[in-house]
């Protein structure tokens, strides 16, 4: 597993190691030791999560209030997305800073994101299956959302017109949050 830093504190690009052969492929999506060891994080994972969905779809920007704030591990098995995460932790000198890349079932790579992120993707390829670690469970009380449009952010998404929940469409602008301890 190779571990690489981005701009943003604490969040990482994971790129497992993949053995091929004429068989397929094989690799560890997941160790808990190595992860811990390569990362310096001490952290466990409790829920995994995983979803389906069709090409154009968007879907975020989400994240979780504390004492319910999630990190993830992210991944796709199938397809391919565009994945953002936006830093919502004021402390840092990249408050408000999106951050992306594509995740796919070819690159395999995997995107670990602390709590104090919002996060959100949008579908590449026709039934791609996104699987995502969480530290915490998931709580409807602790759950919000950020505009996946919001101006201030300025995140080009790569797409024209997204199919969107009306959830993700009504969400609120980042500067309309009450302030955050992240």
């Amino acid at each position: 597993m190779e571990i690489k830093t981005t701009p943003f504190k604490d969040l990482l690009i994971i790129q497992p190691a993949v053995f091929p052969d004429e068989r397929g492929y094989f690799f560890e999506s997941f160790n808990e030791s190595k992860f811990r060891v390569q990362t310096g994080l001490n952290m466990s994972f409790i829920q995994d999560n995983e979803s389906m969905s069709s090409k154009g779809v968007l879907r975020g920007l989400h994240f979780q209030l504390s004492p319910k704030a999630q990190a993830k591990l992210v991944r796709v098995s199938k397809g391919a997305v565009l994945d953002v995460v936006v830093d919502l932790r004021r402390t840092q000198p990249t408050y408000g800073q999106s951050f992306k890349l594509v995740l796919s079932a070819e690159n395999k790579t995997q995107l670990f994101i602390p709590e104090g992120f919002a996060h959100g993707f949008c579908v590449l390829e026709d039934q791609t299956i996104f699987s995502y670690k969480c530290t915490n469970y998931y709580s409807k009380e602790n759950e919000r959302s950020i505009l996946w449009n919001d101006p201030s952010l300025a995140i080009d998404w790569e797409i024209e017109n997204p199919i969107i929940s009306e959830k993700d469409k009504n969400a609120p602008l980042l500067e309309s949050l009450p302030h955050f301890f992240f």
